[in-house]
């Protein structure tokens, strides 16, 4: 019984799937099988033809030797047949052999007069004439030769008929396919096996991926060795991006644990302390002043737990949202129009400051709008009425900012604000430590960067982008 289910799944999987080296070896096996079979229907018409053409060689000596010893006698041709005509017929071996020699009205003067059809003998014959026919029961081979007469006592055209069965014919064609096929099947057999050895040696890159891959320790998502051919370095880029996200995804998850560990217990134990003496306290101006306190720490806790739950979402986001092309001017004015900023801090005058033109960034909407509403938060809680969200184009950056009026943090601790849960020495009681820190996040995600400015009408914290053409738009 398999304790591990990765183990009970692969087994399974082992055994209803084929390896890629076999499915790469049945390709290659069924592509030379299918080249054999073209090799073999080649290699017979071949074998055919040549036989055709040496036993057709044969046949016409033979005829031509018959012809030449034909000669006049008493105004009747006579035939004189030589040796050497039958010895080139007696080439073709266990074949029935046919001859036959007839005057210019079809007569036979000697040879066989019957047992196979003959050439057209009506017209004159300028070139040998080469047919199929049988001899008897048998499938045979003829030629016809016409040798002319021109004398006084006799005219005219003698023709010579030779031909043999078709059984050396056959036993040669068959002979050369029978080698050809031999020497495919040896090559056939060699190229599988050098194929067989050049995947296998090809695959070893997978097998050695496998190996590191089944041998890692599941915690373990460092980037694996990109070293190897270009299939697999591009197989191990890929996994490398995938345990990259799932690692971001990991640590923001340990993150939100251990923030949530350690930053919810001091918060809930006042909360706790506060409450019981608020109900043990008999004098009521005590307990309004507990009550007071209550209400602070539950207000503090709960923008911790905004702005935990909020650096939790930008983060998931960022690995998970596809970017898309978005108007900073409808994040500005979206975040205006919600009018949160009466309710955290009604005594402060928030302005808006966007231009006429479109200033497109490519981002996740959610994450650029969580982000922004902490850049205005935390303007309302450190800064000086008056507070401005802007949207800018300058410099080819697509900028959205909040500036207040006021003078800012000192220049020595500027660049430790964005850290988690790092608070400066003007912070309010009820802060996080945690709104720029989400600001810094989105700025990373999307190719962007967060600038802190002293300028001569108050301090301005910007979130920059990549400006992208009007015409990205959707």
């Amino acid at each position: 019984m398999m304790d591990d289910p990765l183990d009970a799944i692969a087994a399974c999987t082992a055994g209803s799937e084929r390896s890629l080296l076999a499915r790469v070896m049945a390709g290659v096996f069924t592509l030379l099988a299918m080249g054999g079979i073209v090799v073999a229907v080649a290699a017979f018409a071949y074998g055919r033809n040549a036989a055709r053409q040496s036993f057709d060689r044969i046949l016409l000596g033979a005829a031509n030797d018959i012809a030449e010893s034909l000669i006049v006698q008493d105004g009747q041709p006579v035939a004189n047949i030589p040796a050497s005509a039958f010895g080139l017929l007696a080439l073709a071996e266990n074949d029935r052999i046919y001859y036959s020699i007839q005057g210019p009205d079809g007569a036979v003067l000697t040879g066989y007069s019957g047992g196979a059809k003959t050439a057209n003998l009506n017209d004159t014959l300028t070139s040998p004439v080469f047919y199929d026919s049988r001899m008897q029961t048998e499938r045979a081979r003829f030629v016809t030769v016409a040798r002319l007469f021109s004398e006084r006592d006799f005219s005219g055209a003698v023709y010579v008929t030779v031909g043999h069965t078709l059984r050396a014919r056959n036993a040669m064609a068959l002979g050369l396919t029978k080698g050809a096929l031999v020497m495919t099947g040896f090559g056939g057999l060699a190229l599988l096996l050098g194929a067989f050895l050049v995947i296998r040696s090809s695959m070893k890159p997978l097998d050695t991926l496998t190996r590191e891959l089944s041998q890692r320790n599941p915690y373990d998502l460092t980037p694996m060795s990109t070293q190897g051919p270009a299939e697999v370095a591009v197989m191990v880029h890929a996994l490398n991006r995938f345990m990259q996200r799932l690692d971001r995804q990991v640590d923001a998850m340990k993150h939100l644990i251990s923030d949530t560990a350690h930053q919810l217990r001091t918060p809930v134990a006042a909360i706790r302390a506060q409450a019981e003496l608020a109900i043990e306290d008999d004098a009521e101006d005590r307990r309004v002043q507990r009550l007071e306190r209550l209400v602070k720490r539950t207000r503090s806790l709960g923008t911790l737990l905004d702005q935990m739950l909020s650096r939790a979402l930008v983060m998931h986001r960022t690995d998970n949202a596809p970017p898309a092309s978005i108007d900073l001017r409808d994040i500005a004015l979206r975040i205006f129009e919600e009018r949160d900023h009466e309710f955290l801090a009604p005594e402060i005058e928030v302005g808006l400051s966007i231009g006429e033109h479109p200033v497109i960034v490519i981002a996740d909407d959610i994450s650029l709008t969580e982000a922004v509403k902490n850049m205005l938060a935390n303007g309302l809680r450190h800064g000086v009425s008056p507070v401005t969200l802007g949207v800018s184009n300058e410099q080819g950056c697509a900028m959205i900012w909040v500036q207040d009026s006021g003078l800012g943090p000192p220049r020595e601790v500027m660049s430790t604000i964005g850290q988690r849960f790092e608070r400066s020495a003007a912070s309010k009681g009820d802060s996080a430590g945690l709104g720029l820190s989400i600001v810094h996040a989105v700025a990373r995600a999307f190719n962007g960067k967060v600038l802190m400015e002293h300028l001569d009408t108050g301090f301005r914290v910007t979130l920059s982008f990549p400006a992208q053409e009007e015409e990205s738009l959707p």
